[in-house]
């Protein structure tokens, strides 16, 4: 089977080099772990690991080239040069990555220093999910058919007249699926297509890639600091790091109730809007609104990103409530680049364990508004339900 690698270091969420950008100046020293998890029960082949392995290795080779580091330069200009240039001298070490294998099921941890291992999520997921479709042989549908199912999805959009971004590296089929998908999307996208959270395809589109933060950020500050103060202190350091760029922030890492008791008129002013990723969305929305009218705070002039597992059914609910009351765009994931006639995988990368500067390893929790996306050990996620007050 051919090796299956990533064609550009770039090919990766934006929101991880945003974050590997703010812990280099913050954390430089913190080191962290990360687990794979089969939320889906996916069944891998014998001798997957072995693939895997080729395939992490592989991605030693990537480095930034010029041209990518120039893009960067012009459509980021809140990078730090400095970044940039540790950016251009960066390259994956495959040894950060563990990689074994018991029958069918599969262990991918990861460890280092955050500033380093902080890009080895998303292509990590990118690969797993190409090599499991390859490995298995399962035949998707062909480019055609592939192209026009995108094309309907977006005229539908721009019907509704709703700003679509593509989130969809982690949990693609493949490589050229993803590649078909961005350039169809571009071909027709009109108004509704704003552009993508994979820095390579945005560039490949000639746009400035899309996202800010992930939970990981907040779960980080949590080990550090203590739950109660996390969503404060990591809305801080990234206003620290990132002024008034980079306005959307995450609410559900310590359920978004909690957030919003803690979201004061400052942040809320100061920040464009917020994402939901978990839970109802049209509850979301109107605690949101409500949140910013008890700001004094016109909710119009702010917006939530919704990137929960959207489809067109869900963004048209979505659309019918939210319309006239506050701004919303859309991240679509999985929907868009493994839509291809099989079932889509289901899986995470999350962070496990962290290890502050001078404290000892301990784990990290994750408390999502649906119960089932809650991560970390029993004993973790009841101390922080215990201190944050969560029933």
């Amino acid at each position: 089977m051919e090796n299956t690698f990533l064609k550009s270091i770039l090919d990766n969420d934006f929101y991880k080099f945003t974050m590997q950008h703010a812990v280099i100046k913050l954390f430089p020293k913190a080191k962290v772990r990360y687990g794979f998890i089969n939320r889906g029960k996916h069944v891998f082949p014998e001798g997957f690991a072995d693939l895997l392995r080729k395939s992490v290795d592989a991605l030693s080779e990537l480095h930034l080239t010029k041209e990518e580091k120039s893009y960067l330069a012009h459509y980021c200009p809140y990078l730090d040069p400095t970044y940039l240039d540790f950016l251009q001298g960066y390259s994956f070490d495959p040894s950060e990555v563990e990689i074994s294998q018991e029958g069918s099921e599969i262990s991918v941890t990861v460890e280092g220093y955050w500033y380093r291992t902080i890009l080895w999520e998303v292509p990590l997921m990118a690969l797993i999910s190409e090599l499991f479709y390859k490995s298995n042989h399962l035949i998707r549908l062909n480019d055609e058919a592939i192209k026009e199912l995108t094309k309907e999805k977006i005229d539908n959009y721009n019907k509704l007249g709703v700003s679509i971004l593509e989130f969809g590296t982690r949990r693609r089929h493949s490589y050229d699926v993803h590649d078909l998908v961005n350039e169809t999307l571009r071909t027709y996208g009109g108004n509704s297509f704003i552009g993508t959270s994979n820095v390579h395809f945005a560039m490949v589109n000639n746009r400035r890639p899309l996202g800010t933060h992930a939970h990981e950020w907040f779960m980080f500050h949590a080990a550090q600091y203590g739950f109660q103060v996390a969503n404060f202190i990591s809305l801080e350091n990234w206003t620290k790091v990132y002024g008034g760029d980079l306005g959307i922030a995450l609410t559900d890492t310590y359920t978004t109730e909690i957030f919003f008791n803690q979201f004061d008129k400052k942040y809320s002013k100061l920040f464009d809007g917020v994402r939901h990723d978990s839970g109802d969305p049209i509850e979301f929305a109107q605690k949101v609104i409500a949140h910013y009218n008890k700001m004094g705070i016109d909710p119009k002039s702010k917006v939530i990103v919704f990137s929960d597992s959207l489809n067109y059914d869900k963004v048209k609910k979505i659309v019918d409530f939210c319309q006239d009351k506050i701004k919303m765009s859309f991240g679509i994931g999985t929907n868009f680049t493994n839509d291809v006639g099989l079932p889509a995988m289901n899986m995470v990368i999350k962070l496990t364990d962290t290890k502050p500067d001078n404290v000892h390893w301990q784990g990290v929790v994750k408390l999502s508004d649906e119960k089932n996306k809650n991560t970390g050990t029993p004993e973790m996620i009841a101390l922080a339900k215990e201190v944050l007050g969560i029933k």
